[in-house]
């Protein structure tokens, strides 16, 4: 009995220091390290605009408080990054991200070959704002319902294959009959921005709710852009009129792929760090993630930049990722059948 004793109370003893020693460990690993935030964009834009405002704050709450400076990357609708992500950077926990929110539907589709990562690899931390996408055009526009852009040929400016901003468009054109003509290969959002505002596109294919927002309030205060069509779980409230292509009628077999894009949107504005990171670094920095959202110093940022943030947590967003990416074989091929533009919908920028 004496010795079950001792032992107990020396398990006890251990349990008690464990944790400590653990974050010493972690803070004195990250204590004077240099980390970097990959961001998929070039500069301008709610990625870039988000990306820097969290690496503004999360590494006072990593412990050990390393320095955080954001690096762009931008290239193939987030591919390029997420690739770096994935194959080049180091697996130990100094290299953050925010991944481009098309990429699961990507990778479990198997649609663009250049994706190289696996994202089911990828240490989530969280998503930093959960807000529907919309295909908009500009209020110049001769389309001004989504039941016009089924009657006539409507420009929309997008990024790479592997971003929202092609699938949706695509996916309206093969499910609800619209005829949206593609634009790809604008390096960021800001550049299709820019292309509408000139004329040489008529919309957007696609971006956040908040993402304008936050870049751009007064294209939907000033009633400058026309939103046709929102995809999300559930409608945005600040969007009476707008139809959510979730509550729009459908055939079964078009309700499967409509729920499944309407959940991939869910993914957000989703933060990781690389795969192989040892569990107590992953550890702090989802709490560091969760700590930063919650600064009085962040938040009064986030306000002032019109920043509107709505967190989803590591473990929601790690299961939804898997989720689009192990979906039934039934309803990734039907997906897919959906997300493919046709050759005639699509042009490339460069000519």
């Amino acid at each position: 009995m004496k010795h079950s004793l001792a032992t107990l109370a020396a398990s006890v003893a251990l349990i008690a220091v464990a944790a400590p020693v653990a974050a010493d460990t972690v803070a004195s690993f990250f204590a004077g390290k240099q980390m970097r935030f990959i961001i998929r964009t070039p500069p301008g834009g709610d990625y870039d605009q988000l990306s820097r405002l969290l690496a503004r704050h999360i590494g006072k709450h990593i412990p050990g408080q390393p320095n955080v400076t954001p690096q762009n990357m931008p290239g193939g609708g987030g591919i390029i990054a997420a690739n770096y992500i994935a194959n080049i950077a180091p697996r130990d926990g100094t290299f953050l991200t925010m991944v481009s929110q098309g990429l699961p539907v990507d990778q479990a589709l198997g649609l663009n070959p250049s994706l190289k990562a696996d994202l089911r690899a990828f240490n989530w931390l969280g998503n930093m704002a959960n807000s529907n996408q919309l295909i908009a055009v500009w209020h110049t526009s001769p389309t001004k319902t989504l039941e016009d852009a089924k009657t006539r040929v409507t420009t929309i400016g997008s990024t790479g294959a592997g971003s929202m901003s092609v699938q949706l468009p695509a996916f309206s054109n093969n499910i609800l009959g619209t005829k949206f003509a593609i634009v790809v290969g604008y390096p960021g959002g800001q550049h299709v921005d820019l292309a509408m505002e000139q004329g040489e596109v008529e919309g957007r294919g696609t971006n956040t709710y908040t993402g304008y927002m936050a870049s751009k309030p007064q294209y939907l205060n000033d009633k400058l852009l026309r939103p046709l069509l929102q995809v999300g779980l559930e409608a945005e409230e600040n969007l009476p009129g707008v139809p959510l292509l979730k509550d729009l009628k459908l055939s079964d077999a078009d309700r499967v792929a409509a729920d499944y894009m309407s959940k991939a949107v869910a993914v957000g504005r989703p933060v990781a760090t690389t795969p192989g990171v040892p569990a107590d670094r992953v550890a702090a920095l989802r709490r560091a993630f969760d700590l930063a959202l919650e600064d009085p110093d962040f938040k009064d940022e986030a306000a002032k930049g019109n920043a509107e943030i709505r967190p989803m947590n590591a473990d929601v967003l790690t299961r939804i990722v898997r989720e689009l990416i192990d979906a039934p074989e039934s309803v990734r091929s039907r997906v897919k059948v959906a997300l493919e533009p046709k050759a005639e919908d699509q042009r490339n920028l460069s000519k």
